[in-house]
């Protein structure tokens, strides 16, 4: 009897060969690069003083407030949950820092190593919710949006008698804080603000842990299948608190931002910019239902904002397109990386 050859349809996956191309096409950041070019072209040629340095860093400035809260937000996605609490949650974070510091006229640096504290609970809470209650996460982090949506005015107008806080430029360790979260770098001439570095740390630090880690492998599988997941030994429940604390880290890092730029905050601010955080990301290439995405594409998604939201007022267009234009790219960019991936699928 002769010895039967295995067939090649038998051959393990994982010892074929990709072509550069299909490895180029399953980029989920593929799409994003895409728009991305074509919005800067666009409003390169839209725009006189848009390829101007000192307009360009306003670009960048604007796309690292956005960008700094999409990252942890794409990761979440990639996870498969959403945070709805995420916009106010960074109101929250400075509201604490200011408040505590000035009520108890201690250094700044206490109030913010509290708000740290306070802003990781939340983000824990969230999780831990979402793990136990077996509940939506839009449902779990709508009613955290409403509670301190609610909580924001109304302490601050119990403690100060206003809806902002009250100023604490003049306070200990203001100025050390403010260089830390708020100050401006000069570089050939051009001023650009310490967003940008925090916001390409957080890039640089969701990719790693996104390509590199053990962790990383935990978030692509809850997010593509948390049943299978947690089947193979996957800690499901530590993974989303995790991503939780993420985005709650983000706020923090925002939070501080706002209060150290402006000396006080307005309690109302930040309700609406958590869907900014999401379009960044779904931009980016991240799929709403989750297992899919990048922490770079999302950086990409936070540059087409900044670049739109700036761009139409470089060209001295009405600004009240801007939302009609963040709802177009929103769209386009979803069918672009919805195409990407077929091509993707179909490349051998």
């Amino acid at each position: 009897m002769s010895a039967t050859t295995p067939s090649t349809e038998s051959t393990d996956e994982r010892l074929l060969k990709t072509s550069p191309l299909r490895k180029l096409l399953g980029r989920p950041e593929l799409g994003s690069i895409v728009g991305g070019i074509a919005v800067f072209v666009f409003f390169a040629c839209a725009a006189d003083s848009f390829l101007q340095p000192a307009s360009l860093s306003t670009v960048l400035y604007a796309s690292s407030t956005i960008g700094i809260m999409a990252v942890p937000v794409a990761l979440l996605m990639i996870g498969g949950e959403f945070d709805l609490s995420a916009g106010v949650l960074v109101t929250s974070s400075a509201l604490i820092s200011s408040m505590f510091s000035y009520q108890m006229t201690a250094n700044v640096w206490v109030g913010v190593g509290v708000s740290l504290l306070a802003t990781l609970a939340v983000g824990a809470f969230n999780g831990f919710m979402l793990t136990r209650t077996k509940l939506p996460s839009f449902i779990i982090t709508l009613g955290t949006f409403l509670m301190l949506t609610g909580m924001n005015l109304g302490f601050t107008k119990l403690i100060d008698s206003t809806v902002s806080t009250k100023t604490i430029a003049d306070m200990e360790g203001f100025s050390t804080a403010h260089a830390v979260f708020a100050s401006t770098l000069t570089l050939g001439g051009v001023d650009f603000k310490i967003t940008i570095l925090w916001w390409l740390g957080l890039v640089a630090l969701a990719s790693w842990i996104l390509l590199r880690t053990r962790a990383g492998n935990w978030i692509f599988a809850v997010g593509g299948n948390k049943d299978a997941a947690r089947a193979v030994g996957v800690p499901v429940a530590k993974t989303k608190i995790g991503l939780y604390m993420g985005v709650a880290l983000g706020a923090w890092i925002s939070g501080q931002h706002l209060l150290f730029s402006y000396d006080v905050v307005q309690s109302g601010e930040g309700v609406g910019n958590e869907l900014i955080y999401i379009i960044a990301a779904v931009i980016g290439g991240c799929l709403i239902t989750g297992g899919y995405g990048s922490a770079v594409g999302s950086a990409i998604g936070a540059c087409i904002f900044g670049m739109t939201s700036k761009g139409i007022v470089f060209a001295e267009w009405n600004p009240d397109w801007f939302k009609f234009f963040l709802g177009a790219m929103l769209l386009l960019a979803t069918l672009l990386n919805a195409w990407v991936r077929k091509r993707a699928e179909a490349t051998k």
